[in-house]
């Protein structure tokens, strides 16, 4: 076969459609190499032809996929010359100048691409919000914000409904503290942006914990959506009396992020007699200090980054897991779609999400009993198991010895600081203006944040300026690496947490290195983990449960150093017992709850996620305008939430529910 293409391509015997199924049979048979030099056979003997850009391109095509970038982009650019309406050679031509490094010389291609796409057709549009959401995305991986959600905007301008550009476009809002973040226009309504957004920005946007439930879900089902493999036999996955169960914990975060930080003793605690460890490792290649110390502690490392769905599953499965541990949830890199082909009979929200997952297929989530009460149950889609504390924390921190000054972060040495340490996505206008109440009240004192985009913090320092502070009180920490950031931690007298969606590593983090942290506790998952956190390292007077009570308190402790000095004692003697960092009984516990799900799944008990009536509690949760109210002021959650649910009924009958709605 290829010697014969080969022959008729240099004799200018063989037609480009031709050509192109030879080279696909080629491919099956003999590999991409060949393939390659029959394109290039081809190429060289048929100058003439009037498709040789789109065989160019073709070519192109074969070299990025080989990694011979230089031939790829000489090939795209000669196809470009010989037809500069040729718009999918723009779009790959941009694609190799970033993977060489150059994403302005990748953004000059796709610009030049929209200024000749001035005709309104289908195709031409299509192209268009190809090279729009591709300015965007390397813009939005460039740090540059305010140009990335320019390109995004005009994209979505044209048409409207594309999900993960609705998606990027609103977190980067949210990154550069734009209120209102969703703001619809005449070419984009709101129940279009609303139903767009991700499930962690909703966390970051609303504490509505209905809400939350009903995105989730929305976004399994059409982001996620319906396996294209079978699920694979689980015949492996067996216990007999006195094994260990095989535990697979699925994360691309066992590195230096934040999940690695906090689950690294946890993995050096299961006890080896009861569980045998398998890693499914699905983020960037790493080998730095966390994740050599994480690898140490797995029975089984296992990298599936490179590894289809159906063939991580299959992996999974004949390893024999029984519970699969998913780490990551809706969360970068996650592997939700290998999740739906249900590699293990038992598998667990836990740690890296912070909510539900609104999938089928998720048995259970842990939390504990501060974060999710037992009235709270019926807004998750899981079983609510809990542990004394939700979140494990590594005791074993490395700390930089040298601990620096005040004057050396920029910082006043004889005015009270109080920080934030979240990232800035996680503000809110409620947020920033509660502590700049704070501020106000408390003469000299700053607010110490960790930095984000130029824009967001031109935008907080305005905030300030209109309300008569000066910009100069809110200062900006640079971001450092995991040991010298927290040796700085006690420079701050006190930590700012933010609401809905609060501090979790970062508070755990203030609070080991002595930090006291104020919260306000919502009703949804992501705004009561602080709390938690801060109870659970036995400061339950600094867990509060309005505005009110969250900006009084820190305007009395800013005026109190003694009351500051007194938390920061009781800190330092809570730390070696307090159960927040008992990582040796959070582990104890956690085996204890993998054991009750197992004899739930051999008794024929395992839940089954509840995912009712979840179209209707979408439609009515995303007319709620969170730009406009924070929701700590609705008092009557449940009756708020049927108010809403019997109007929807009168026009559309619901069916009975275990949540909310049983009038059906």
């Amino acid at each position: 076969m290829f010697s014969t293409a080969i022959d008729r391509a240099v004799g200018r015997n063989l037609s480009v459609l031709d050509l192109i199924q030879a080279a696909e049979a080629i491919r099956l048979s003999d590999g991409a190499s060949f393939v390659a030099t029959l394109y290039e056979a081809w190429v060289r003997h048929n100058p003439d032809n009037p498709l040789l850009y789109a065989v160019l391109f073709n070519f192109g095509v074969v070299q990025m996929d080989a990694g011979e970038l230089g031939p790829a982009r000489d090939s795209l650019e000669r196809a470009i010359a010989l037809n500069p309406d040729f718009y999918p050679a723009y779009v790959n031509l941009g694609r190799v100048h970033e993977r060489l490094g150059s994403a302005a010389a990748a953004v000059t291609q796709w610009s030049a691409m929209v200024d000749r796409l001035a005709g309104v057709t289908g195709s031409a549009i299509s192209h268009k919000t190809t090279a729009l959401n591709q300015m965007g995305r390397v813009l939005e991986a460039g740090n540059q914000d305010e140009a990335a959600e320019s390109m995004l905007r005009q994209s979505l301008d044209l048409e409207p409904v594309q999900r993960e550009v609705i998606q990027h476009f609103l977190a980067l809002r949210q990154r550069q503290c734009e209120w209102p973040v969703v703001q619809p226009w005449d070419r984009v309504s709101r129940s279009v942006l609303m139903e767009g957004m991700s499930p962690l920005s909703m966390a970051a946007y609303a504490d509505d914990p209905l809400l939350h439930l009903a995105a989730a879900w929305n976004y399994n089902r059409l982001d996620v959506g319906l396996p294209v493999a079978e699920p694979p036999m689980l015949d492996q996955a067996r216990a007999a009396r006195g094994e260990r169960l095989r535990i697979g914990y699925l994360s691309s975060d066992l590195r230096e992020h934040a999940v690695g930080h906090l689950t690294v003793e946890l993995f050096e605690e299961h006890d080896k007699a009861k569980v045998e460890l398998f890693a499914y490792y699905c983020g960037i290649p790493s080998d730095d200090p966390l994740n050599r110390r994480i690898k140490a502690r797995f029975d089984h490392w296992i990298d599936i980054s490179a590894m289809g769905d159906a063939e991580a599953a299959a992996r999974m499965a004949a390893d024999g897991i029984q519970i699969l541990v998913d780490l990551n949830g809706y969360t970068r890199d996650g592997r939700t779609k290998l999740i739906a082909l249900r590699p293990a009979p038992v598998i667990v929200n836990w740690l890296g999400f912070p909510g539900t997952m609104g999938s089928p297929y998720h048995h259970y989530i842990i939390a504990d009993d501060w974060i999710i009460p037992e009235e709270s149950e019926g807004y998750y889609s899981e079983k609510v198991l809990r542990l004394p504390c939700y979140q494990p924390n590594d005791r074993k921190r490395v700390i930089a010895p040298n601990r620096p000054a005040r004057a050396d972060a920029g910082l006043p040495e004889d005015a009270v600081v109080y920080c934030c340490f979240n990232g800035l996505h996680k503000l809110t206008r409620f947020t920033v203006e509660r502590w700049l109440d704070i501020l106000a009240q408390v003469p000299g004192s700053v607010l110490w944040l960790l930095s984000g985009a130029e824009g967001a913090q031109a935008h907080l320092r305005e905030q300030a300026a209109a309300r008569g502070l000066d910009p100069a009180r809110l200062v900006f920490a640079d971001k450092l690496a995991n040991p010298y950031h927290l040796a700085r931690y006690p420079l701050a007298d006190l930590f700012l947490d933010t609401f809905p969606y609060g501090a979790h590593t970062t508070a755990s983090d203030a609070l080991w290195m002595g930090v006291p942290v104020l919260t306000l506790s919502g009703r949804s998952f992501a705004a009561r983990v602080c709390g938690s956190l801060v109870r659970s390292a036995g400061l339950d007077d600094l867990v509060c449960e309005t505005p009110g009570d969250y900006v009084s308190r820190a305007v009395a402790l800013g005026r109190d150093p003694a009351a500051l000095a007194a938390l920061r004692q009781r800190l330092e003697m809570n730390r070696g017992n307090c159960v927040l960092f008992d990582t040796t009984l959070l582990a104890r516990k956690l085996e204890e709850l993998f054991q009750a799900m197992w004899r739930d799944h051999q008794a024929g008990r395992l839940p089954q996620p509840d995912l009712a009536n979840l179209d209707a509690y979408l439609e009515v949760g995303i007319f709620a305008d969170y730009d406009q109210m924070d929701g700590t002021g609705i008092t009557d959650y449940p009756g708020w939430w049927t108010e809403r649910l019997a109007a929807r009924h009168r026009f559309r009958p619901l069916p009975p529910d275990r949540r909310l709605w049983r009038d059906g």
